[in-house]
């Protein structure tokens, strides 16, 4: 797999990379989640379904891997297997953030399963933790779905103790959500700490329905502000398991194109996501191998450019796409 430095953060970086999210709690919002763990929820069989995982992506040539302190245990079951396979801390670049409590206590019917928390208490908090537990292997440092609403860009206490980070070696990032990327990606490119810019990378949501984030993603990376590229599967929907009756026609087209190229769905989606310019990084969600290997299949396509204007006919504006992403259960 092609590897690529990650915009000026001096961190090298496979094309896609893999997400812990889905790997390192029972609930999560992906589409049939809860199917793909075949009910076996104990902590022992979901980290040995992790580690799986982990080693068809190294195998596969993927060397970015993505946490955070709500993945329940992600950050453990990935510092286990980095510890386990015994790799050098210069042969891959990890990830996290952090912001979010994981709360569900591993009950999938939990009524929360995480709380944001954008203040200086926690940041110390969760980087004791995960420097703990990835112990030397933590490349990268990200505020976890910044938003305009929780002031985090404006709390001069949070962004100095980030430069202190900063200034020990740690690369520092952002992760955006909801309406509003955009906006909030241009506030951080403009803070500046002791003559340099904080963040040197930002984890964004763009994908083939909700492509808002585009045109400021397409500057930062003209800056040299590395971009990751989350949920490009869109939670499962943009995959042959979404059968809402209202994204027939589209899922149509996704097959139809697909089938040009003789490629699942989401290896298509996944391949045109990366022909983005502003692309370093896409993230697989994939919780088991068949899916891991399908998504890496997507850097080993080439989606042209007629393919990728038909395909921009599914395009949800923000407010649907964030609308309905709130409405997917935690399963």
């Amino acid at each position: 797999m092609e590897l690529r430095t990650l915009g000026s953060t001096g961190l090298l970086v496979s094309r896609i990379g893999l997400g812990m999210a889905a790997l390192g709690r029972p609930g999560y919002i992906n589409l049939r989640h809860g199917q793909d763990l075949g009910g076996d929820l104990s902590e022992t069989s979901m980290e040995a379904r992790a580690h799986e995982v982990l080693d068809a992506a190294w195998r596969s040539g993927i060397r970015y891997f993505d946490a955070a302190r709500s993945y329940g245990l992600g950050e453990c079951f990935l510092g286990n297997w980095l510890t386990a396979r015994g790799l050098s801390r210069e042969n891959v670049t990890v990830g996290s953030k952090w912001g979010y409590r994981y709360t569900a206590n591993w009950n999938v019917d939990a009524e929360n399963h995480e709380v944001k928390e954008h203040t200086l208490r926690m940041l110390k908090k969760q980087w004791s933790e995960s420097a703990s537990i990835l112990d030397g292997y933590l490349d990268l440092y990200q505020i976890h779905s910044a938003t305009m609403e929780s002031g985090v860009l404006e709390n001069s206490d949070v962004l100095e103790e980030l430069g202190r980070l900063r200034n020990k070696g740690i690369r520092i990032g952002l992760s955006l959500s909801g309406i509003g990327q955009g906006e909030l990606l241009r506030k951080a490119m403009e803070i500046v700490l002791d003559g340099s810019r904080l963040f040197e990378c930002v984890q964004a949501t763009w994908n083939l329905l909700e492509r808002s984030a585009g045109p400021a993603l397409s500057e930062a990376h003209a800056a040299g502000i590395g971009i990751i590229i989350k949920e490009a599967l869109a939670n499962g929907r943009l995959t042959h398991r979404n059968d809402a009756a209202n994204f027939a026609p589209k899922l149509a087209l996704l097959r139809e194109e697909a089938e040009k190229l003789n490629v699942s769905v989401d290896t298509l989606v996944i391949g045109a996501t990366l022909c983005e310019p502003f692309a370093d990084v896409v993230l697989s969600g994939a919780i088991n191998t068949n899916q891991l290997l399908s998504n890496v299949a997507g850097s080993l396509v080439t989606v042209d450019a007629g393919a990728r204007a038909r395909l921009s006919e599914i395009v949800e504006s923000s407010d649907e796409y964030w609308a309905t992403r709130k409405r997917l259960p935690w399963n």
